[in-house]
């Protein structure tokens, strides 16, 4: 036994020694650092690009001297532009990623809840029933608040009608939604066409999205409310990453799936009623920039898609606005070319799906 210990190798090479992939695991730590840090660089870039495009709205073509009282007088009425579209860009994107999360469809938007429909309903009825001076003379704080208030009613009621019983289904829910828009819709074109030519060529102007429209009284209100919903999501971020598993799978790990759908759904009812009074519907806008964020992070994770998701719409919307103002000069085109390309968009992910 001592001839045979002696005459071996001190340590034998088909024995069973340290674990083999030892060098290749401390290869991982590094990778895995590395994804973090494109995640990190692409934020910081869009994050970059929608500072970029905040910086030229604010002072590109200002006809004032630098530094002057002018300077900073038209600085600040630019301002308010730039305030609505963070607000109006934070609330689209979020609200679209968390009802994407819910509804575990990428393809829906939340106008298919009928937001868009019930907006133009309540402003096609004022120039209805009140003429079409009715929009200038009642406008304000007071009626925005009041058209939010509507749609937020709107959504509770039907989330608490098809969310109490028993059979509660979210593919109900849509169905109704998607019903209830028809209906608002078929109601709204039906006051639209007893309109006098003026009053609809006015009405007309209010049911497409305009940030020029949007007065420096909704910002601070708007933003308050945009503040407050998204500490809410962002705080429950975790929660909507076990909702996103299937009602099942967060049934499981101890999270209560239909009253976790409904909340989200108040909160995205919330966010959208905010966008929609301040600059008008916007259909397509937060379904582009989902689809953007989703393609930057390649991930589900909220606490990655949240963030993104809020600069790729700032960043989107503040370089759209600033060269249809300063470039082509239709900053009130805006929410067409986006609505138009955004459409598009939409269209050819259906036909890539359906290609698949």
């Amino acid at each position: 036994m001592a001839e045979a210990t002696g005459s071996s190798p001190a340590v034998d090479v088909r024995t069973p020694g340290p674990p083999g992939p030892a060098q290749p695991l401390a290869h991982r730590a590094p990778r895995w650092r590395r994804v973090t840090r494109s995640y990190g660089a692409r934020l910081t870039l869009v994050a970059l690009l929608a500072l970029a495009a905040a910086v030229g709205i604010l002072t590109y073509a200002n006809p004032a001297p630098p530094g002057g009282r002018g300077f900073w007088v038209i600085v600040e009425s630019r301002a308010v532009s730039v305030g609505t579209i963070l607000v109006v860009a934070t609330c689209q994107g979020v609200a679209t990623v968390i009802f994407h999360t819910v509804t575990g469809n990428r393809i829906l938007t939340p106008s298919i809840l009928g937001f868009d429909a019930l907006y133009r309903v309540i402003q096609t009825s004022l120039v209805f029933f009140l003429g079409a001076g009715s929009l200038a003379a009642i406008d304000g704080l007071g009626k925005v608040a009041v058209q939010s208030l509507l749609m937020i009613v709107f959504a509770s009621v039907l989330y608490g009608w098809l969310f109490t019983g028993t059979k509660a289904d979210l593919h109900l829910l849509l169905l109704v939604g998607v019903v209830l828009g028809m209906g608002f819709g078929s109601l709204s074109t039906f006051m639209q066409r007893l309109l006098t030519p003026s009053e609809f060529d006015i009405l007309s102007a209010r049911l497409f999205g305009n940030i020029s429209t949007s007065h420096v009284t909704y910002l601070p209100w708007g933003a308050l409310v945009c503040v407050v919903v998204g500490t809410v999501v962002w705080r429950r971020r975790h929660v909507l990453d076990v909702v996103a598993l299937g009602r099942e799978t967060a049934t499981s790990l101890g999270v209560r799936h239909q009253r976790e759908v409904m909340l989200t759904l108040v909160l995205v009812a919330v966010l959208i009623s905010v966008s929609t009074s301040m600059v008008g519907p916007m259909t397509f806008f937060g379904f582009v920039v989902a689809m953007l964020t989703y393609q930057l992070v390649g991930s589900s994770e909220h606490a990655r898609t949240l963030p993104m998701v809020v600069a790729v719409a700032a960043a989107t919307l503040l370089g759209a606005y600033f060269v249809l103002r300063h470039v082509f000069y239709a900053a009130g085109l805006i929410s067409v070319i986006i609505e138009l390309c955004g459409g598009l968009v939409f269209l050819l992910y259906l036909l890539r799906k359906g290609l698949r």
